[in-house]
């Protein structure tokens, strides 16, 4: 190759190097009945502070029901991203991509983004949880952080978060 970078193998096709404005979305790697749980995280275009409100909240919610190959567990709102943990609804797991730009597609519609707009930035970043430690450990960052945003005193005060379906960890 002519740029002197090595091209990495995956399954027999050759991967460019990751471009570090982009994130790799790696897809699900199953072991032995271990969940599957990703942490995700959807930033809104521009990074505008559009959706720690009621409206966005609700438009969030209904997205995340409507889109079915996924199920959300636990989520923080704030107001220029999305933290959320979810897993497969169904076996084998569909695509982490296909269902983010579903729900993304699908509350874009909804929203009350001024026109001309875009509402959500093209791409998201996102992690396989290794263990129930890691699910825990992730949840009190992500919970904590309008705390940290200087929104709130305390976690519970802050009102767009919560559990949509209980994500229980099997090892």
């Amino acid at each position: 190759m002519s740029s002197g970078l090595a091209l990495e193998k995956m399954n027999g096709h050759e991967l460019s190097p990751p471009d570090r404005n982009r994130p790799v979305h790696l897809g699900a790697v199953e072991k032995h009945n271990r969940s599957l749980v990703f942490f995700v995280t959807v930033c809104t275009s521009e990074r505008r502070p559009l959706l720690a409100n009621d409206a966005a909240h609700g438009i969030l919610l209904a997205a995340w029901r409507d889109a079915r190959s996924f199920v959300v567990g636990r989520y923080v709102i704030m107001p220029d991203h999305v933290h959320l943990f979810c897993a497969p609804a169904v076996s084998p797991p569909e695509s982490l991509a296909k269902w983010v730009a579903y729900w993304k597609s699908i509350s874009a519609r909804n929203s009350t983004s001024p026109h001309g707009h875009k509402l959500w930035q093209r791409d998201f970043w996102d992690r396989q949880l290794r263990s129930g430690d890691s699910y825990s450990e992730k949840w009190d960052y992500v919970r904590n952080n309008p705390v940290r945003a200087g929104l709130v005193k305390n976690p519970d005060e802050w009102k767009w978060q919560g559990e949509l379906e209980g994500l229980r960890w099997h090892s």
